[in-house]
């Protein structure tokens, strides 16, 4: 056993740390001690070096054992599970929940909040009154297994070390750094106890890493450790150049959602996205023999209704309203202010700064800048425009949903300079790559 500061040493200087290091570093951050001090400067060492394969594999499994491990060997089929890596307008984990639940997987998803421009599925299910985010391990437990699907929150016992480093690094400015990013997202997925995990990794103006390149190597990152780690999992690399929904903001994106469910409404891309990945997971757990098959499964799903009857189950499992999905106004909140918002010049939409819109829904009071700050899950944005429409006195660019007329004027000044008018756009592909597992990691 090394000390601490050997250990932070010999990562400052590049060299790779062996499994016990990594280990030791890590229990010994669960248990208090290594310092915040010591604990800031190994992120900032691994900012500046990197991180083999080999370590991030380690990294990652350290990170999931500080905590509780869950399993689901009860399950007559495999725990599934997808993760974004977030954006704006991306309410996919509802519906595609139930729709793989539907097609004979179990979903056990341990979900998060918003913070910045992104919204959180937990922010969204907050917006359903009664539903509870954080049940017991027991009656987790006992919905997925009884409905399929549960959606909840991290509880305080799943990779613990993550979230003790998490807050290191937010405050340290080591947040944007592979290797890291990596650990945290797989290591509350591996403790999730899963079969398979299909990852949604985003680029574009609303994503939180919008360089492709970037991006990919992040996919690729998450794939090859997360396989390494012993988790089969794929990546698709999707576009967040514009909102993925029509509608940002947590009630709006609930009653989105549900239209998506019952068949009130689908849109083409965000119907593309949940589609795939729905796909990707029935493949990743056996449940389909082939891409088609797969999609055909989960396109049935939506289109007999089962997932929707799969979700109104998880919903009223977990306390929330039994005709939430025939009767969404009588439980969302609605905000008390309602207007259209209009380009100052008609045109076509030819780009969309998509981080602008998300930061629209959190100036009305609809996301967070801290952890601690409240949400109102009323407010947001509805109609958004999609690159290529054509807006102006008849098309407004977004409908605004306000509590107050102050954040109704900033949102609507913010939507604005988020829209250029100019030529129709031609839209990139939706889905720009598959990343699968290689021969080695």
């Amino acid at each position: 056993m090394r000390l601490t500061q050997e250990i932070i040493a010999a990562k400052r200087d590049g060299a790779e740390l062996s499994d016990a290091d990594i280990r030791q570093l890590i229990e010994g951050l669960s248990e208090g001690h290594v310092t915040e001090g010591q604990a800031a400067a190994f992120a900032m060492a691994i900012y500046f070096q990197g991180m083999s394969a080999k370590e991030r594999v380690a990294l990652t499994l350290a990170m999931r054992d500080s905590g509780t491990v869950l399993h689901w060997d009860d399950l007559p089929g495999p725990a599934l599970d997808k993760h974004s890596t977030g954006g704006v307008g991306d309410t996919v984990s509802l519906p595609l929940a139930a729709a793989v639940a539907a097609c004979g997987g179990y979903v056990p998803m341990i979900s998060g909040r918003g913070l910045g421009h992104t919204g959180g599925t937990l922010d969204k299910l907050d917006a359903v009154p009664g539903y509870d985010t954080q049940p017991g391990v027991g009656l987790f437990h006992k919905v997925v297994r009884e409905v399929g699907c549960a959606i909840i929150g991290q509880t305080a016992d799943l990779a613990p070390a993550d979230r003790r480093l998490y807050a290191i690094r937010d405050v340290t400015a080591t947040v944007e750094t592979i290797p890291l990013l990596t650990s945290s997202i797989l290591s509350k997925k591996l403790a999730a106890g899963l079969n398979g995990l299909v990852m949604d990794v985003k680029f574009g103006s609303g994503a939180f890493l919008p360089d492709y390149g970037e991006a990919q190597n992040l996919a690729r990152a998450l794939v090859d450790v997360a396989n390494g780690a012993g988790l089969p999992t794929t990546a698709l690399l999707t576009d967040m150049s514009e909102p993925l929904a029509s509608a940002a903001g947590n009630a709006l994106e609930v009653a989105y959602a549900l239209d998506h469910l019952t068949g009130r409404r689908r849109e083409p891309r965000f119907h593309e996205v949940t589609v795939a990945l729905g796909a990707e997971m029935l493949l990743l757990g056996g449940l389909a023999p082939d891409a088609a098959a797969a999609r055909a499964r989960i396109e049935q799903a939506f289109a007999s209704g089962a997932a929707a009857e799969r979700f109104a189950r998880m919903v009223v499992a977990l306390g929330g309203p039994a005709d939430l999905l025939e009767a969404p106004q009588k439980h969302l909140a609605a905000a008390p202010i309602v207007k259209p918002v209009f380009p100052e010049a008609a045109g076509a939409v030819a780009s969309i700064d998509t981080r602008a819109v998300g930061l629209a829904v959190v100036a009305l009071g609809g996301g967070r800048t801290r952890p601690q700050d409240p949400v109102d899950p009323a407010v947001g944005i509805v109609e958004l425009a999609g690159l290529g429409d054509t807006v102006g006195p008849d098309r407004p660019l977004g409908i605004v949903h306000a509590r107050e007329e102050a954040g109704l004027a900033t949102a609507s000044e913010r939507l604005r300079r988020a829209y250029r008018i100019g030529d129709a756009a031609a839209r990139g592909p939706l889905i720009a790559e598959r990343m699968t597992e290689r021969s080695s990691v």
